[in-house]
């Protein structure tokens, strides 16, 4: 059964964060259970905190957040405590409290192993994720997203944690990658992959998704920012794609790796996609702004691709999401027998049309964005 056949069930299905519908028994319950969440300060990690909290899952005995920035953990832990607090009470305290703290960095092994001790589930969050930043300084991505995920499976492994499962969240430039941040994001894939082979009893899964609407840093609010001062808006090439999700989107992809994903898979969620131009033109609206073409940068693609032309041989379809089943013989009972998809996951081939985009902007109240509030998400690169 080939599942999409048309642009327009697609968007009315899935491109406005509806939750999935879980058509197979999805049991798995984080009642009771510390949950430990890498790069936990980041816009994804917040919210994931946030959802994590509310007890969707079930309410965790606890909920860590690993980073390595002092300042955001502690914004992160007044706005929770709801009260300005002393950064000696909200420090002593730490420990006491459902949401605990700790300064570190996935890159120290000693700190991995250290914070992974009595955690029952792995989210990790941290990661560079800025193509430029990525292409300019490559080793240091490499550490954080290569590395990073490399410490915590050898961690679980060393010590002989009994991790139950641990999410590694990758992106849409890891499917046939042209730059360092696509490249280092699949190496991550593979080392979680992998690491299933030799540990049979932590589940090592993965989440793959696009760009994140109206994210802190990202397009929608820069273009917001250069029509407020008159333009001109830049768009770096008009036909240039990519794939839209909202952030509460993205965190149902990650749950739904939680509750059904089997060891070695990466989840996939079905996502609308609009050119970079149809974005400008329904932001600026009727304003007399000026839309001016600067040309691609380092290390992007103009077409994102979820799921790539050798993928799809390994794709199924589970309970409203793609599921990519790993290469790894050893973590597949049989293959697959029949394609879900008759060619690559492409944000070329799945394009909202000018009054879609607009649509999509509005169900997400971002035609009108108030500049002086915080912008959550990842960045919309």
């Amino acid at each position: 059964m080939k599942l999409i056949h048309s642009w327009q069930s697609l968007f009315n299905t899935v491109s406005f964060g509806q939750k999935y519908e879980c058509k197979e028994v999805c049991v798995y319950s984080l009642q009771g259970k510390k949950v430990l969440v890498t790069g936990g300060t980041g816009s994804m990690g917040k919210i994931l905190v946030r959802r994590l909290l509310s007890g969707e899952l079930g309410l965790p005995e606890t909920v860590v957040v690993l980073s390595r920035d002092e300042a955001k953990q502690y914004d992160m832990r007044a706005s929770y405590a709801n009260k300005i607090v002393g950064m000696d009470e909200a420090v002593y305290e730490n420990f006491k409290k459902r949401l605990q703290f700790w300064i570190g960095d996935v890159r120290d092994y000693r700190t991995v192993c250290n914070v992974l001790r009595g955690v029952d589930v792995v989210i990790n969050a941290a990661a560079m994720k800025q193509v430029p930043t990525c292409e300019y300084f490559p080793y240091e991505a490499v550490m954080t997203n290569c590395l990073g995920a490399f410490n915590i499976v050898q961690a679980i492994n060393e010590l002989s944690l009994p991790v139950e499962c641990v999410v590694g969240i990758s992106t849409d430039k890891a499917a046939k990658p042209v730059n360092v941040m696509g490249m280092t994001k699949a190496i991550q894939e593979r080392i979680f992959t992998s690491a299933n082979i030799l540990n049979k009893t932590t589940r090592f899964v993965c989440v793959r998704y696009g760009n994140v609407l109206a994210s802190r840093g990202s397009v929608i609010p820069l273009f917001h920012k250069q029509i407020n001062a008159g333009g001109p808006v830049t768009v770096t090439v008009p036909d240039m794609t990519r794939f839209l999700l909202s952030l509460e989107q993205a965190v149902d992809t990650v749950f739904a790796a939680l509750k059904f994903a089997e060891p070695g898979e990466t989840i996939i969620p079905r996502a609308p996609a609009a050119t970079v131009i149809n974005i400008a033109k329904a932001l600026v609206g009727n304003r007399n702004v000026p839309i001016e073409i600067t040309g691609i940068r380092p290390g992007e693609k103009m077409h994102e691709i979820m799921i790539s032309e050798e993928e799809i041989n390994h794709t199924v379809e589970r309970n409203g999401y793609y599921v990519i089943k790993s290469m790894l013989p050893e973590l597949n009972e049989a293959p697959v027998k029949t394609k879900v998809l008759d060619k690559e996951f492409s944000s070329g081939d799945w394009i909202l049309n000018p009054e879609e985009t607009i649509t999509l902007l509005r169900k997400n109240n971002l035609l009108d964005l108030d500049l002086s509030k915080e912008i959550e998400g990842e960045l919309l690169r």
